[in-house]
């Protein structure tokens, strides 16, 4: 008998492309059994194992009791998903806790671009870490003889990432006639979120001859800078877990603080999420607040690409909740944040009013922020990728096993259970 058979996973809705299919197939490898639910034809297209396909074409209504039968039928004993805002998410989350179902969520990696996330319960504003002290995460460490490595600086998921997108989306806006009920999380139809894909792919080459321009006036303009990391104004954690309906707000409260309490020859930086697809009006609200608040010549935008090379010069860096934010504290700038994140620790993100933060900026506890890094290292962040294959295959190595463990990574840390981590290679 093997070892894993009693074990009954549900996959709900994963990244785009096959990451979930590929990990069903290792669960079953185990011994384990495994369903899927299809909301849309993009769903069902990247499941290529037809007969444990569940389509859900009913209303979304519907959903939170044929969830739960769903449940019970099927003997889950595991609720697979990415993401756990998501409305169906949400609604099956509360079905499992009721039924005593293990909820595996995956994320985008706390610490990426080379690391993807693995919790249990919930992620980002609804993760264990929230409630963790720096202190707590020193005393599981303790466990742990391992010093961690840097990743290799290279990623290359993007264009995988885009291209599943725009494929994704393809899919549910010419095929998706069995499935006329479903309704999209985000706000906009799923033919304007395929166009939207579509035209940053014809786009790249233009976008990345403007980013350049724009990074090489900012890092050859001799003037002290802020960086502000903006986060796409549709994404989970900016709209459940940040006090701000829009980016709009968002923009002019920085603005405003930045008038008020920077010196007069510091400049403000804006840069774009990578995906930034222009859905929200980023660019026309950042250039009515720089009128507004008198600051012509002082701000400048910076549409994605890669962070390192504007945090190398800059002063401090402010944030909603955004995980780029990592990386500004991995080099010792202050940091302002505003919502809920795991990061926002007091030993290294500043409490300071805005004003005072422009004007005089808190460096972090170093520190302390090393020894939070190498606990995530330790637990929930798992080294690979979602979309490009070689990164699956990193990932599926790992994560299968810490799926199948009766510990979540953060209780087997603690009681010193935690596996062996693969170490970090950069792969020609």
């Amino acid at each position: 008998m093997q070892r894993h058979a009693t074990r009954h996973f549900l996959m709900l809705q994963g990244p785009h492309g096959p990451f979930f299919h590929q990990l069903a197939g290792m669960l079953r490898a185990a011994g384990a059994r495994v369903w899927r639910v299809a909301f849309n034809k993009g769903d069902e297209n990247f499941w290529f194992d037809r007969p444990s396909l569940i389509p859900f074409t009913d209303a979304p209504e519907v959903w939170p009791d044929r969830v739960a039968e769903l449940i019970a039928t099927h003997a889950i004993t595991d609720l697979v998903l990415y993401g756990d805002t998501r409305p169906i998410h949400a609604q099956a989350i509360a079905a499992a806790r009721a039924a005593g179902v293990t909820v595996h969520v995956f994320e985008e990696g706390y610490l990426r671009p080379y690391w993807v996330t693995y919790e249990r319960g919930g992620a980002n504003g609804h993760s264990r870490l929230m409630q963790m002290s720096v202190a707590e995460m020193r005393a599981a460490l303790a466990q742990s003889e391992i010093d961690w490595p840097d990743a290799p600086p290279q990623w290359g998921e993007m264009r995988q990432h885009i291209f599943y997108g725009a494929l994704y989306h393809f899919f549910v806006m010419v095929r998706n006639g069995a499935y006329a009920q479903f309704r999209p999380h985000r706000d906009i139809s799923v033919f304007q979120e395929f166009r939207l894909y579509l035209r940053r792919l014809l786009l790249t080459p233009v976008f990345m001859a403007e980013r350049a321009l724009a990074t090489a006036r900012v890092r050859r303009g001799g003037f002290p800078y802020h960086l502000v990391l903006l986060q796409l104004e549709h994404d989970s954690s900016f709209r459940m877990h940040s006090p701000f309906a829009s980016q709009t707000e968002f923009v002019d409260l920085v603005m405003a603080g930045f008038a008020r309490g920077a010196p007069a020859h510091h400049h403000l930086v804006f840069k774009a999420h990578p995906l930034e697809d222009g859905r929200a009006p980023v660019t026309r609200a950042i250039r009515a607040a720089t009128a507004r608040h008198g600051l012509t010549g002082r701000v400048h935008f910076v549409r994605g690409g890669k962070l390192a090379g504007l945090l190398a010069q800059a002063r401090s860096a402010v944030t909603v909740n955004s995980t780029a934010a990592q990386q500004v504290l991995w080099r010792g700038l202050p940091l302002k944040a505003f919502g809920a994140a795991v990061y926002d620790k007091p030993d290294f993100v500043s409490p300071q009013p805005l004003e005072e933060f422009f004007a005089a900026p808190a460096r972090p506890d170093s520190r302390a922020y090393r020894d939070y890094r190498h606990f995530l290292l330790e637990t929930s962040q798992v080294p690979g990728g979602f979309y490009a294959a070689r990164g699956r295959r990193r990932l599926l190595r790992q994560v299968v096993d810490m799926m199948l463990a009766p510990e979540d990574p953060y209780d087997a840390l603690s009681q010193g259970k935690a596996a062996p981590r693969q170490q970090l290679r950069v792969v020609k």
